[in-house]
Parts: structure tokens; sequence; C-alpha cells
């Protein structure tokens, strides 16, 4: 690999920086596309005699973009694979997944990179946030003996805490849920007492 190796070093002194001249709305910040990419070292690269194809291909992980680097001198080649992630399946999901695999195996192969581009950008978005805590197994048993003991519906109870099942519940909904029946089986043993108490002193008074 002497040949391309020191064609392409030779080519990488004399390239320049990748010009972010193309702006991306989602992040809001400029990026360099794979136009500026391909005019910041296709013209070093082929003055050292090296050749660049980017052709697509298909094995047992998937779909790629590869990446070529050809010396036509000696005939040595170097390669470079980039995934293709496609977000919509249509054509212009596929188009816009290739133009991002040229362009990030290009500067990959080149050794060429901008200082910020939309990748970065990606990289600086917010994390996601994670997914509530599902009902534990002793919440779900306590709540199931208080809406026995309440004689509460739990179809009803289910519609009014908006999940169709009680399993489906986040712990801090179960946590509420259990709450709101205890108060309830309070209120029952209060009027209870209160109605036991009430019949006792009618039967003292007679």
């Amino acid at each position: 690999m002497k040949g391309i190796a020191t064609a392409l070093a030779k080519a990488q002194a004399e390239m320049g920086k990748a010009l972010k001249q193309s702006n991306n709305p989602h992040f809001k910040s400029k990026y360099a596309d794979l136009g500026n990419v391909m005019d910041a070292c296709l013209p070093a690269l082929n003055a050292a005699g090296i050749a660049v194809i980017q052709p697509t291909g298909e094995d047992e992980h998937g779909r790629y973009v590869e990446t070529v680097l050809i010396h036509g001198e000696s005939g040595e080649s170097l390669t470079c694979r980039v995934p293709l992630i496609v977000a919509k399946n249509d054509m212009q999901g596929y188009g816009s997944a290739v133009t991002y695999g040229r362009r990030y195996g290009l500067m990959a192969m080149a050794g060429i990179a901008p200082e910020d581009d939309d990748g970065n950008a990606a990289a600086k978005a917010a994390p996601k946030q994670e997914a509530p805590a599902k009902i534990g197994a002793d919440q779900f048993r306590e709540m199931q003996s208080l809406i026995e003991a309440t004689a509460t519906d739990e179809g009803k109870f289910c519609q009014f805490m908006k999940v169709s099942d009680l399993h489906e519940m986040t712990s801090k909904q179960a946590d509420d849920a259990i709450a709101m029946l205890k108060k309830k089986q309070a209120k029952m043993e209060a009027d209870h007492d209160a109605a036991v108490k009430g019949e006792a002193d009618g039967t003292a008074q007679q």
C-alpha cells in the first residue's frame, strides 16, 4: 500500500477545509454538504492520481455506501463502508441516506472534517427522557385490595385514571390512586362508625 499511502499523504497536504455553506433548518446551523466536501478534497486527490468512486451495495448487515480510493499508478485501493440508515422507505429517504453515507465516507477517507456540522448539532440535542417507571407488584396488590374493600368499580376507576387496565399505570399514577382509595376507605369507615353510633344513641334514648 506504499503507492496509495504516499499519494494520499501528498493530497492531504493540499486539501482545504470543508466549508460550511449549507443550512440545516432543523438544527438552525450551517454544515458542509457533499458538494462542499468534494470541493475540499477531490482536486487534491485527483492531482495525486487518486480516483474516487462511491457505489452502493448490500450484504448480510444491510445496505451501505462504499467509498473507494483508487491509485491509478499502483492500482492500489482503500475502501470504507458506511451503513445506510433510511428514515423514510421511499426514494427521497433512500437518496438522502446515500448522500449522507457518501459525505461521511469521503470525509473519513480523505481525513478532513468541518469544525461543526449537522452531526455535531444532533449530538448536542437534548437527550431523550427515560420512560416513567411502571406500577410495582406491591402497588398493584394494594390497589386491588383497596378496590375490593371500597366496592369500587374497577372499569370506571381505570377510566377515571385514564388507563385501560390497572397494569398500564405508572408508579406515580399508582401512588395517586392508592392515596385516593385510602381516602375513600377512611370516609366509608367514618360514615359507618357514625351510623353505628347514631343507632346506639337512638336505642339508648328508647
